[in-house]
């Protein structure tokens, strides 16, 4: 507040609490539900930090959240107005109390909780790793979440050297870091897509296969011994196709089709986070043996396009969010 007073010819006024753009919806819909927002600016608090986003990854997950998928099924229901968004890569503005090793104006990328589509976020600074300079900003953007649900689901079943493993959806943001973590472990990989992903997967070291009716089938054909793995990211009956092929349940794992895992006896894989594991991730891109691809970028203003885009369910690797001036000022 302005100290000076009247009787100096001054009018006392309050100066506004600063304020950023995010992305929000008011009710469970279509992608147009998603409007931008005037939201406060966050502050952090001991043990956190303040990023000013560069990027922020679009994933299946918050489409499903915007739709009421994950609503209707009682999970992670919140008042709205509510915001998405769980992965993100930007500039630490602010530093709470308590942070050693994170200094304002360094380059990061992390994870979060359904809030990343924003102009800033405030994280823990457990959740964040330093970019590495090489590294584009949409890449950082839309490393982090996938990345790790797929590292989480290499790890979960088990991948080693001299097993075949099926990946369902292997073109999508998981899918394609999940080939390629399992191709470091020395597995085989056969990974199902529509037919005009199959020279993308080709170029991951993942033998295609199509999905739909008879993939089993198809599935035999290239690997007759057997499979020993398999992670579901599409659904569209792929639990299913996998126990036909006499894949063990507890090596079968799903992403998406929670709904079957006690029916079947396969593994329900979430994502388990650290700053450790987003580690690994980043010094493996760093070194060339990692591949993020990321097909289609839009301003933050356009997160409904981006949510159609997605949604379409055939595109490979991931889609986007930019925000390319962030409170007036390019970063």
């Amino acid at each position: 507040m302005d100290t000076r007073n009247a009787r100096d010819g001054y009018v006392a006024r309050k100066t506004s609490a600063p304020t950023m753009q995010a992305v929000v919806f008011d009710a469970y819909g279509p992608p147009d539900v998603l409007r931008l927002a005037e939201l406060p600016l966050p502050e952090p608090g001991p043990g956190e930090v303040r990023v000013r986003v560069r990027a922020a990854g679009v994933q299946p997950a918050d489409c499903a959240t915007r739709s009421g998928w994950f609503a209707q099924r009682g999970i992670g229901q919140a008042p709205f107005p509510r915001q998405l968004g769980n992965e993100f890569a930007g500039v630490i503005d602010a530093i709470g109390p308590g942070v050693c090793g994170l200094a304002t104006g360094d380059e990061v990328l992390g994870w979060t909780n359904a809030n990343a589509y924003a102009e800033a976020v405030v994280v823990a600074a457990e959740q964040v790793v330093l970019k590495p300079m090489m590294m584009s900003w949409a890449v950082a953007g839309a490393l982090s979440a996938s990345g790790q649900t797929a590292h989480t689901a290499v790890q979960a079943l088990e991948i080693q050297r001299g097993d075949t493993v099926l990946v369902h959806g292997a073109a999508g943001g998981v899918g394609t870091i999940a080939v390629q973590l399992a191709r470091l472990r020395g597995a085989r990989v056969i990974g199902t897509a529509s037919r005009e992903n199959h020279d993308y997967l080709r170029s991951l070291g993942a033998e295609p296969v199509l999905y739909g009716p008879g993939l089993a089938e198809r599935v035999r054909e290239l690997a007759p011994h057997g499979v020993h793995a398999a992670l579901d990211g599409s659904g569209r009956g792929a639990l299913d196709a996998s126990i036909a092929l006499g894949i063990e349940p507890s090596r079968i794992g799903t992403l998406v089709d929670f709904e079957d895992v006690q029916r079947l006896g396969v593994q329900a894989i979430r994502s388990q986070r650290s700053r450790e594991r987003l580690q690994e991730l980043v010094e493996l891109h760093d070194a060339g043996r990692l591949r993020v691809h990321v097909r289609d970028i839009y301003p933050l203003a356009y997160a409904a396009t981006a949510h159609r885009d997605v949604e379409n369910g055939h595109g490979r690797g991931k889609v986007v969010l930019m925000v390319y001036n962030t409170f007036g000022h390019a970063l």
